[in-house]
């Protein structure tokens, strides 16, 4: 009766009356749902979605009578046939009962599992339902904008408890051995944010100001790592409740560890879930890094509270207007509440991730079509979280709602779905006169974000200084061969510099393909974009280039970190694209010698260490080695003043962990000296003795370099009392040359019992990047594809991050070749995703990168 992607309209689910029975013995569970629906338009038929469920009885109406089921697996809808038509006006209630197998991957309705400290292997069950996995626990309507109130009601037994997103009214004995929790009904929300955890979890609570009750859940073994959370939380609760002037609408929200699972966290309203590495600190071995992480998560997964799940986009192609704007209000409400995590250190790195991949020709709009399950995970990428977090410095306001959102420099206009009507609406702005960026004349909004998200990639400025006169020119910014596909882009750029005669900051928008800026004196350099606050590069023709080398030489403290670190970068972005020689890149690199902060430092590091790694995968005559001394030497230094504590400021503790890994890894003597002398006398003391958090990675890494030592890092890996450190000891252990151990990993990853699959997809990644081990890690995602795809889902950022993060580093013609078979192999939908095409690309600009620059770097070192 139906043969589209999408749900019709006819029929408008209302409220589910949910009752789901998990076995935790068993692995299965049984459910009843009771849906009353409005009928738009008269039908004879229900279409909702349903996969991997057995209905076993479905029902229309008051009567009960029963209807007729019919199943469409490719579409994961079902059909019920009512005996006569509904009709358009009236309600009615679809009763479906259905039992399931709990789900085997991290999505749906499915089961985790832990050891206790004793040994023992427990079993619970939890939900990952965004973007479309709900229908695995519950028949519904699964897109988003059809949003509905939930009454939820589990049952569990007596050592149990239940969560789900709203408290628990009551609790009723059902049997000696079983209890049914009733709770609460919820606002009205999408299918996606609906969450239920069957456990034996502990927790702790606090009230904020504004009296909502928060709690951190985890296994019993590790509540004492939920301090900080809680805390957390607390703090940026408040913070977005005073920030939105909108109450949070639940009257609690619970923050839970899982034990399993695939991301990092996920946003469902009044209980958020996490991977525990996203939730768990411990004050006593945790690293800097890992706070800042934790926090950094928390607060993404708050913002969504109100952004995502109170205003929700109406359909997948704009997760944008979710994903971007909580990866935003990350840095607004930690710079705000944590001061001390320095995080606006971290921002520039999220703007070059994004250009990474918008720079590819498959990159795509920030608002895209998508149509199927794959498609829409595939949206949950760097484009859709970092790029829009880049370009929406926001805070909006519509009439609607008492949602108040204020755009700094942009405001965009969107479509969302709102808790209170079913109408969108397309909101209106007007900025205050000191906005402007242009004297006296209103801006157009809407044509400027159109810029923005409909177009894919990002604009190139050319700079060219005449006298007074700065003459501007934007183009797309493709890599590849083909830059004939990139005519007709044109963006509105909000553009900003400084000179050499003035810090203040000028704004200039620029809207056609070419310009002019007027100053009011002759200048010895200009710099564009601040601070790199804008989603650009630019390019300084003539002597341009060589004005802003001499003055980083002369004195590069004159332009703040954030621009020395957005030079480094758009130095090497315009190699890329045969606007600069790679002479001209390295130069600009020789003052890194004396730079100490660490936006610049770990930039110039994430440039040069990417082209050594393509160097030395085919090193015939020594030049890769020689350009690993080069990067050493530039950072030795910085290096040798690093304490081997964890003293410092959060941004000294990262830069110290970056520096003393890379120093490790690279074979600078005196570090791998002093990392190996900490490790011996750690496995001297059994794991006994206490690391600085900010040096373990280098000790690990050192020690995991020799078969006993990495021997002995497993046995630690286990153990209860190093859960904290298991992230940094699996870095470490995918860090050894030994072959058969990096294959071990990645067999075990797969197993799931020593390491848990959800960490499987860093492990192959830090397999096919390690020079010992990128043919390994090939043939294992080949041989495993199909397994790994089942884990994963096809297009989910798992698979996507497993395919480019193997190939990354291939520079040769078999490689490409190698990797085209493959998945041309493939059956279509694997063929076509987006992270193939991207691999691909990848490889083609590294081939053509390596014939353009080997011989050009020999010479210049």
């Amino acid at each position: 009766p139906w043969d589209a992607v999408r749900l019709p309209k006819d029929v408008i689910p209302l409220h589910y009356h949910l009752l789901i029975h998990p076995n935790l013995t068993t692995l299965t569970f049984a459910g009843t749902a009771a849906i009353e629906v409005t009928v738009t338009r008269q039908t004879s038929v229900v279409i909702l979605h349903s996969k991997r469920l057995n209905i076993t009885r479905a029902a229309i109406g008051s009567t009960g009578s029963a209807a007729r089921v019919m199943e469409r697996w490719p579409l994961e809808q079902v059909a019920l046939r009512a005996a006569e038509p509904l009709r358009a006006g009236h309600n009615y209630t679809l009763s479906i009962q259905y039992s399931a197998d709990l789900s085997q991957s991290f999505r749906g309705f499915y089961k985790s599992t832990y050891r206790t400290r004793e040994g023992e292997l427990r079993v619970l069950a939890a939900t990952q339902f965004e973007p479309t996995a709900a229908r695995m626990a519950f028949p519904c309507f699964d897109e988003p904008a059809f949003k509905a109130r939930f009454s939820i009601k589990i049952r569990r037994e007596p050592k149990h408890l239940a969560l789900s997103n709203m408290p628990i009214v009551k609790s009723v004995n059902l049997t000696p051995w079983l209890v049914e929790d009733h709770f609460d009904t919820s606002v009205k929300m999408s299918t996606y944010l609906v969450a239920f955890i069957v456990s034996d979890f502990k927790s702790i609570s606090k009230m904020t100001a504004h009296g909502v009750k928060i709690s951190v859940y985890t296994v019993p073994d590790k509540i004492n790592q939920a301090d900080y959370a809680l805390d957390a939380a607390v703090k940026l609760l408040d913070f977005y409740e005073d920030y939105f002037s909108i109450p949070y609408p639940l009257p609690k929200q619970d923050l839970a560890a899982i034990p399993d699972f695939q991301s990092g966290a996920m946003e469902n309203w009044g209980l958020t879930t996490y991977r525990e590495s996203a939730l768990l600190y411990d004050p006593e071995k945790s690293s800097a890094t890992s706070k800042l992480w934790i926090t950094m998560v928390i607060a993404h997964e708050l913002a969504h509270q109100w952004f995502g799940n109170l205003v929700t986009m109406e359909w997948w192609n704009d997760l944008w207007l979710n994903e971007g704007f909580a990866k935003f209000m990350e840095f607004v409400s930690v710079s705000v509440t944590h001061p001390e995590l320095g995080v606006e250190d971290y921002f520039l790195r999220k703007c070059f991730d994004a250009m990474a991949v918008d720079a590819l020709n498959s990159s795509h709009p920030i608002s895209t079509p998508v149509e199927d399950p794959a498609q829409i995970l595939e949206m949950f990428d760097e484009v859709s979280y970092d790029k829009v977090k880049y370009i929406t410095a926001i805070d909006f306001s519509c009439t609607t709602c008492t949602v108040q959102l204020y755009f700094t420099d942009f405001t965009s206009t969107c479509t969302v779905v709102l808790p209170y009507s079913s109408n969108s609406y397309v909101p209106s702005f007007s900025l205050a006169k000191n906005q402007h960026w242009t004297k006296g004349e209103m801006l157009d909004v809407r044509a400027m974000m159109d810029t923005w998200t409909l177009q894919k990639g990002f604009p190139l400025v050319t700079v060219t200084v005449r006298g007074k006169n700065i003459h501007l020119q934007q183009e797309r910014y493709v890599k590849g061969l083909d830059s004939s596909s990139s005519t007709g882009y044109l963006w509105h750029i909000p553009l900003t510099y400084v000179t050499s005669k003035s810090d203040t900051v000028q704004r200039f928008l620029m809207t056609t393909k070419a310009d002019v800026v007027i100053l009011p004196e002759e200048v010895e350099w200009v710099k564009f974009n601040v601070d790199m606050k804008g989603y650009y590069i630019v390019h300084y023709e003539d002597d341009g280039w060589d004005r802003l080398i001499n003055l980083l030489k002369e004195n590069h403290k004159l332009i703040s970190s954030h621009d020395r670190g957005s030079l480094i970068s758009n130095v090497f972005q315009l190699v890329r694209i045969k606007k600069l020689s790679i002479s001209k890149a390295f130069d600009l690199t020789l003052y890194l010698k004396h730079e100490r902060q660490i936006v610049p430092v770990l930039q110039g590091m994430n440039e040069l260490i990417p082209i050594y790694r393509l160097m030395e995968r085919r090193d015939i005559d020594g030049t890769a080695k020689q350009l690993q001394e080069y990067i050493i030497n530039l950072f030795k230094d910085l290096i040798d003043t690093q304490s081997w504590s964890d003293a410092g400021s959060v941004s000294e503790s990262l830069l110290r962990r970056s520096l003393l890994l890379f120093a490790c890894i690279h074979g600078y003597q005196p570090c791998v000296d002093k990392a190996q002398g900490y490790f011996t006398e750690w496995q001297k003391s059994s794991g006994t003795l206490s690391l600085s958090a900010d040096v373990k990675t280098a000790v690990y890494a050192v020690g995991a370099q020799t078969s006993e030592g990495w021997d002995f890092l497993l046995s630690k890996y286990g153990l209860h009392s190093f859960n904290v450190e298991r992230e940094d000891i699996e870095l470490a252990l995918g860090l050894s040359r030994i072959e058969d151990k990096l294959q071990w990993l990645m067999d075990q990853g797969l197993r799931g019992d020593i390491i848990r699959t959800q960490d499987l997809p860093r492990i192959i990644v830090l397999v096919g990047r390690n020079p010992s081990g990128y043919h390994l890690a090939w043939t294992f995602l080949k041989e495993n594809w199909e397994k790994v795809v089942e884990k994963f889902e096809l297009g989910s950022n798992s698979i996507a991050g497993i395919v480019t993060g193997v190939t990354s580093r291939y520079s040769t013609r078999s490689q490409l070749a190698q990797v085209k078979e493959f998945f041309g192999s493939l059956e279509e939908k694997s063929a076509q995703l987006r992270c193939v095409q991207q691999a691909i690309e990848t490889i083609e600009d590294n081939i053509e990168w390596m014939d353009r620059n080997f011989e050009k770097v020999k010479t210049w070192l």
